[in-house]
């Protein structure tokens, strides 16, 4: 059934919401990526399984749902309407759930979380710290909506923004919501959006394309995976009102192809918006016709960028290109491109609902809105979190975060991806926001943030990302190609103690030459990583350098192994363990490592329960 008005829009939508009782049970299991690993699959059988045995599955609602954020605690399951929240669920725990919560209103209190600080356990969703302290305009909708059930979608209000501006506003209405709302790229440069859309609209050509990124490639980070397998509408229902203000007719989703629940569910969001006259021709009877269609990456990590991702949509290895001319005004085969994250899409529904007015009053003077991070490393609380532009960073790591696991001090945080910086300690108390993190030598990014305890050693941290960026290099200009190659060199030879103190004034010099002569923003922002341990972790480089010492205990080649004779008592498992038989000795007497033997791979310091195997 194609719907073709508004009226026929809300009567739909008043339809399923009709049919539908608010105070009914409901439960929800996620079904995200990591829950998946975790097993959600098949506690969402064991639920729907013992529903229908007990003859309840017209009585309770099983939905199966996006990512809930708190990926460490997964499977999660949430009961509605109470929001109780039960974490780490398995399939033996699922006639429990039902018998005692579901029929009986009691709790299961072996499934629920337990604050590490207070030591309290906490029932209900809101209580729990984690997303206490959220502001979750975007991830909320992942516990309410099946990402495979576009009534779900429309009970939430979805379309309703598409219909208010194919019928009440005009294109050029819609780019100036956008621009005064001050929503920006949330892909990682941070353009504003409004002002992105208006160049494309204004540009010569009557063909023009709208593209989705969803090329998500930063390490640690999985955001627009989690929105695309979550809520793959709002994305669609984003890029259809962002095509009307551009005046397109052709869109593209360009996701990875290792993100295979999120094109799953996005083709299927696609073939559903079109069932019912979302996309195509004559939507809403409105006169504007767009469609969009699907493109799986290969995995570049290049591709993340628009000119890049703009050749490889086009069949072209995914290359760069010089950027005096902008993609607004030629991009995908030279017509005039707008391109947006999935986070942007996802965000522009939002805007138009609420008005502009809503949305800037959220956020910093500059960065306006709400900000998806993956929080991920030496962290409590691994997840997805969305907190206000302008929160501090330690609300983020300790409020939300719970801090860092082990009793561990905190040491640094990398934002913004590969290419994003180190932020040490002493700027824990920061505002994050655009501005702020580029004055620091980091930036936002598309979100990653990872964080660092004590036993990171910065100079490896800086050696991982340089390789990780030569690696993902296209290799087209020779500042990216050649440049970080001769940099990982560098910094190899630094944790293996063979560097120099000339070597520092070396890359500051190469850091200097990939930002000025680098053809796209890989190369141009690659040295943040080394140049922002440099500016707040030199000692360390010093260290490497000057006394053959790696202070975090890290780098190999640096490293002594040794056995303190007052903490040894000769239990045997360091010798047990040893594969180069470097370690001697009678059980219950103190053992003796030989050096010339040892290979430094550390086993024996990871086995031993008394601490007397010490690095040196």
């Amino acid at each position: 059934m194609k719907l073709s008005s508004e009226k026929e829009l809300e009567d739909l939508r008043n339809e399923i919401i009709s049919e539908r009782d608010p105070d009914k049970p409901c439960i929800a299991v996620c079904g995200g990526t990591g829950c998946h690993a975790s097993g959600c699959s098949n506690v969402a059988r064991e639920i729907q399984a013992e529903l229908d045995s007990k003859n309840l599955k017209d009585k309770v609602d099983l939905r199966i749902t996006g990512c809930h954020g708190f990926c460490e605690r997964g499977p999660i399951v949430i009961v509605f309407p109470e929001g109780i929240f039960y974490q780490k669920v398995i399939p033996t725990d699922v006639k429990e759930i039902i018998a005692s919560t579901v029929e009986n209103g009691k709790i299961v209190d072996k499934l629920l979380y337990q604050d590490p600080v207070s030591g309290k356990k906490k029932v209900h969703v809101e209580e729990i710290t984690f997303y206490h302290k959220q502001n979750r305009l975007l991830l909320e909708n992942n516990t309410r909506v099946d990402p495979a059930q576009i009534k779900d979608y429309l009970a939430i209000k979805g379309y309703s923004a598409l219909a208010k501006v194919l019928g009440t506003m005009t294109p050029e209405a819609v780019i100036d919501v956008v621009k005064k709302s001050g929503l920006r790229g949330r892909g990682g440069g941070g353009f504003p959006t409004g002002r992105k859309w208006e160049s494309t609209r204004d540009a010569q050509g009557d063909i023009k394309y709208v593209i989705c990124n969803a090329d998500e490639g930063d390490p640690g980070a999985y955001m627009d995976r989690s929105i695309l397998e979550g809520n793959p509408h709002s994305v669609l229902e984003g890029m259809i009102i962002g095509a009307f203000a551009i005046g397109s007719n052709e869109g593209y989703v360009y996701v990875r192809n290792e993100y295979p629940l999120a094109v799953s569910n996005i083709s299927v969001a696609i073939k559903q918006a079109r069932e019912l006259g979302f996309l195509g021709e004559n939507i809403l009877g409105s006169g504007f016709s767009f469609d969009v269609k699907l493109n799986r990456g290969g995995g570049a990590f290049v591709c993340g960028e628009s000119t890049a991702l703009m050749a490889s949509l086009e069949g072209k290895p995914g290359e760069p290109r010089a950027k005096y001319i902008h993609t607004s005004e030629k991009g995908l085969w030279d017509k005039p491109s707008n391109l947006n994250n999935v986070e942007t899409w996802a965000n522009v529904p939002m805007i138009i609902n609420n008005g502009y007015e809503w949305y800037s009053a959220i956020g910093t003077e500059s960065s306006k809105g709400t900000k998806v991070f993956s929080l991920v490393g030496k962290i409590n609380n691994t997840g997805l979190v969305e907190v206000p532009m302008g929160m501090s960073l330690r609300e983020i790591i300790f409020d939300i975060g719970g801090g860092i696991p082990g009793g561990k001090s905190f040491k640094a945080v990398q934002t913004g991806g590969p290419s994003g910086g180190c932020i040490p300690e002493s700027l824990i108390d920061m505002p994050v926001d655009y501005e702020r993190l580029t004055e620091v030598g980091s930036m936002m990014g598309s979100g990653g943030m990872i964080v660092m305890d004590e036993d990171t050693c910065m100079v490896d941290l800086a050696k991982y990302f340089t390789n990780f960026l030569q690696e993902e290099s296209c290799g087209k200009c020779v500042p990216c190609r050649e440049g970080l190659r001769r940099m990982g060199e560098i910094l190899k030879d630094i944790t293996q103690g063979k560097g120099s103190m000339e070597d520092l004034s070396l890359i500051e010099d190469l850091a200097g030459m990939l930002k000025d002569a680098s053809l796209c923003a890989l190369g141009t922002t690659a040295a943040n990583p080394v140049m922002s341990t440099l500016k707040y972790f030199r000692d360390e480089y010093i260290a490497h350098i000057s006394d053959h010492k790696c202070p975090a205990g890290v780098c190999r080649e640096l490293i002594t192994y040794g056995i303190d004779p007052d903490n040894c008592t000769g239990c045997g498992l360091c010798k047990k363990n040893c594969p180069s038989g470097a370690i001697s000795g009678e059980r219950k007497h103190t053992h003796v490592l030989d050096t010339g033997k040892c290979i430094k791979c550390g086993i024996c310091y990871n086995v031993c329960k008394f601490e007397a195997v010490r690095k040196e």
